[in-house]
């Protein structure tokens, strides 16, 4: 049997971590918890993350109706989003969302992190896509959110944030913690010319040891979204073009597709 108060703990343990990495500031960010069919638990609305107690948190059902919570608090705002995950995903045991500073700079910017760059990344993280920009509180997130959750471990929400969930609340900060350093990795190495890209042979062996590791969750070493084989990463599926912005890496891609085509 679940422990409750032993469970709030880890919610609020999870709270510091993300604040003191600066993955949110004042108040933003949220943190739930399946502890059983139909209920859980989640950090409060209008509270920082960093200075949470057990007291804190609330319990929810799974239409975010609340169940319990102590005077002065009442579910995060953002409760309809996790409440989709859950739904979407039986697998699904903890939600996190948060505004790590690299990972949104490239929501923001329309950029999701789906280059092939590090083993560890492809191997347990996937390609993260970016969901359309929906209005915080509203039925938009979820929506837009729902698409991807059938593929994805981990999504970007387009000028806002990013979302991740496992089958455990630590494997779900962890996630969170995967995505934040892909992006810092990926924005240093476009700093210094541009990253070197793992090669669709190499993906393939990763994927494979992934297969062979028998992970959880969602991964494009199941299934790519977009080519319906196992090569997912840079398919151009998972995220779309910047209206307007530089094109320069969808027309080396279009252009080293052609060549290959025409076997050159």
């Amino acid at each position: 049997m679940i422990n409750e108060f032993e469970v709030k703990k880890e919610i609020c343990e999870i709270g510091k971590r993300i604040y003191n990495q600066g993955m949110v500031a004042a108040n933003d960010g949220n943190v739930s918890v399946k502890i059983a069919p139909g209920e859980f638990l989640c950090t409060p609305t209008g509270v920082s993350k960093g200075f949470m107690t057990p007291d804190y948190i609330c319990k929810v059902d799974d239409t975010g109706k609340v169940i319990q919570a102590n005077k002065g608090f009442k579910p995060s705002s953002e409760i309809k989003m996790h409440m989709r995950v859950y739904r979407e995903r039986p697998d699904v045991m903890s939600v996190v969302h948060a505004h790590p500073i690299f990972a949104t700079s490239f929501a923001i910017a329309g950029i999701p992190l789906t280059q092939p760059i590090m083993p560890e990344a492809i191997i347990t993280l996937g390609c993260v896509p970016i969901a359309e920009y929906g209005t915080p509180s509203t039925d938009e997130i979820p929506d837009a959110v729902s698409k991807y959750l059938q593929h994805f471990d981990a999504v970007l929400l387009e000028n806002h944030g990013a979302l991740t969930y496992s089958d455990s609340l630590l494997n779900a900060y962890h996630k969170m913690e995967s995505v934040e350093f892909y992006a810092k990795l990926l924005f240093n190495a476009r700093l210094l010319g541009g990253p070197k890209e793992l090669s669709q042979a190499q993906v393939e062996r990763l994927y494979e040891i992934r297969r062979q590791f028998g992970l959880k969750g969602k991964h494009p070493a199941d299934m790519c979204v977009r080519t319906g084989d196992t090569s997912c990463h840079n398919c151009g599926g998972c995220g779309k073009p910047v209206a307007g912005g530089d094109k320069s890496d969808l027309v080396a891609e279009i252009t080293k597709k052609v060549l290959k085509e025409l076997g050159r």
